[in-house]
């Protein structure tokens, strides 16, 4: 009785595993890039969220800031963070643009800056994080 495989039959099957890989791989990039892309983009939101609804809980000054190495919230007027998480360059998501920082009044209305687009890319997929200014959130292609 024969035991194992021939050298024939392990380079075939080789040969139609990297067939499949070759074919199948660039796909598995594509949707990495956007799953990464739409996963920063709802960080972006949720601190935007977050800053927003602590200005008003606490009645005060509230800044976000949007940067590509960080998302920092800070109360108006004081150095230390009271929230932070990586910034998109730590999921290799560019971010274009100059970084934005969002001050947010006591009644959760962002000040000075308003309605901006925040451009995210990753290989081929790309998201907008569209802020307006009474705080409405949109994400899209």
């Amino acid at each position: 009785m024969r035991q194992g495989f021939s050298l024939l039959e392990l380079v075939l099957v080789l040969a139609v595993v990297g067939l499949l890989l070759g074919i199948a791989l660039p796909q598995l990039s594509g949707a990495l890039d956007r799953i990464e892309v739409d996963s920063v983009a709802h960080q972006i939101s949720g601190a935007h969220q977050r800053a927003r609804l602590l200005a008003l809980a606490r009645g005060t000054l509230v800044v976000l800031s949007v940067s590509s190495q960080q998302l920092v919230i800070r109360l108006s007027g004081e150095a230390a963070p009271v929230w932070s998480q990586p910034g998109p360059s730590a999921s290799g998501v560019g971010l274009q643009g100059a970084d934005r920082q969002f001050t947010f009044s006591p009644i959760g209305i962002t000040l000075g800056l308003s309605n901006a687009t925040i451009h995210l890319t990753r290989g081929s997929a790309t998201r907008s994080v569209i802020v307006s200014r009474l705080g409405r959130i949109r994400i899209e292609q």
